[in-house]
């Protein structure tokens, strides 16, 4: 399979599908490469507010792509992916980056596909330890913090050769403040309230 660069979008990214979205110059003269996937979560129910509010942009930020970074020699990335990362045309993003666009749909090397892994854990790296605000998982993008044993979940987000060895740890049960306190001025059998 060759890796064709503009042979895919994040539009179409379907579950199980991995999208080489572009390449970005860092420091040291390497590259960081951005990749994309929707994850198949069989044992998971599917979100039916998220289908239905498909056209919402507040609902579909992202595409629902989970991302993974790989930083890269220019050289050695541009043989084994068979395209041109050092001689492409790099242009400037919104946020002064230069970005060299790739859009591969479903990338390979050497025969195996290049697939987004992700490892949830507890355990935080000094980086997530450092800014939990951004690092740690919440319930939609500035909610509650989901926790497993009362603890934090941290995302680890890998680029690897083959199928991917996803780990997704259980969430703890929300906490809800919005029920009714039982006290000794309600009655638990009626809900009665006594003054």
């Amino acid at each position: 399979m060759v890796n064709a660069i503009n042979s895919g979008n994040l539009e179409a990214l379907t579950p199980g599908q991995t999208l080489l979205v572009q390449a970005r110059k860092v420091n040291g003269g390497k590259l960081q490469l951005e990749f994309a996937e929707k994850l198949q979560q069989t044992d998971r129910p599917v979100n039916a507010i998220s289908m239905f509010n498909k056209s919402d942009d507040r609902f579909s930020a992202g595409n629902g792509a989970r991302r993974a970074w790989l930083t890269v020699e220019p050289t050695d990335a541009s043989t084994l992916l068979g395209v041109d990362l050092e001689g492409g045309k790099y242009t400037t993003d919104e946020m002064g980056r230069d970005v060299l666009p790739l859009n591969i749909a479903n990338p390979t090397v050497n025969g195996q596909p290049l697939r987004v892994q992700i490892v949830e854990t507890t355990e935080a790296t000094e980086w997530d330890a450092a800014n939990i605000e951004t690092r740690a998982k919440r319930r939609g993008k500035d909610g509650d913090f989901i926790t497993h044993n009362g603890m934090y979940i941290f995302t680890q987000s890998t680029v690897v050769l083959g199928e991917p060895n996803n780990v997704f740890l259980e969430a703890d049960a929300a906490q809800s403040n919005s029920g009714i306190l039982a006290s000794h001025n309600v009655s638990v059998e009626t809900g009665e309230i006594f003054s």
